[in-house]
């Protein structure tokens, strides 16, 4: 199954209050497994950046002023995703800000039937735990120390670690109760050679050995078995 780990970073909180993309990164994941291909693009926000926000990211205005608007992204983010389910932390967000995008350049909604939220899934598997990408990523062993400041595709590269956690490690893509019923529904119809019956092999000790271990036993001072013959 294809599946598309992602993550964004905005100019605020809230798109209907005009805040905008500014990055967009994708991985892509086979069977729970990463394939190597991603998709990561800077975005011209075509506005003013909030210092709350500059400091979280570290995207600045000057940075991005030359760095494409959304309407020429848009092709090459929906060409890479194509009809996969959407994979994200706190999903709802970066929804409302891809939607919003979507819209102000007339194409249609991702449906939120795609949305798959992995901090919904980490609330039900960790119930009173700390639920962010980092205490995520602790949790689970995976190294973070290159996250100075949230970074999309970086984040969504250490998303699809934790994802794959979440829903109980690399294994599930071995598909190992499914070998048997494969084995079986390949196996050949006809019948089987008759089995060659070997006759058994002799397993009893010589005579020469129970005379060895007779006088092995005759060397044993007071041994436990002798209190109780």
């Amino acid at each position: 199954m294809r599946e598309i780990v992602f993550d964004t970073e905005t100019t605020g909180l809230n798109p209907q209050e005009g805040h905008r993309l500014v990055e967009i990164g994708c991985v892509e994941i086979m069977n729970r497994v990463a394939t190597g291909r991603t998709f990561h693009a800077y975005i011209n926000p075509e506005r003013d950046m909030p210092p709350e926000a500059e400091r979280v990211h570290g995207l600045s205005l000057t940075f991005l002023s030359d760095k494409p608007c959304f309407l020429a992204v848009v092709p090459g983010f929906l060409a890479f995703v194509e009809d996969s389910p959407l994979v994200a932390h706190n999903a709802g967000f970066d929804f409302a800000f891809l939607n919003w995008e979507l819209s102000q350049c007339g194409h249609p909604e991702i449906h939120v039937a795609r949305m798959v939220d992995t901090l919904a899934m980490a609330r039900t598997r960790h119930p009173g735990a700390k639920h962010t990408l980092d205490a995520l990523c602790t949790r689970y062993g995976i190294d973070r120390s290159q996250r100075v400041k949230h970074g999309a595709l970086l984040d969504a590269e250490l998303l699809a670690q934790v994802y794959v956690e979440l829903c109980g490690g690399r294994q599930i893509g071995l598909m190992l109760g499914a070998e048997p019923a494969r084995a079986a529904s390949t196996a050949p119809t006809a019948a089987a050679a008759p089995r060659t019956v070997r006759p058994p092999r002799p397993h009893a000790a010589s005579a020469e050995e129970l005379a060895a271990h007779a006088a092995f036993i005759s060397t044993l001072t007071d041994p436990l078995w002798a209190r109780y013959a």
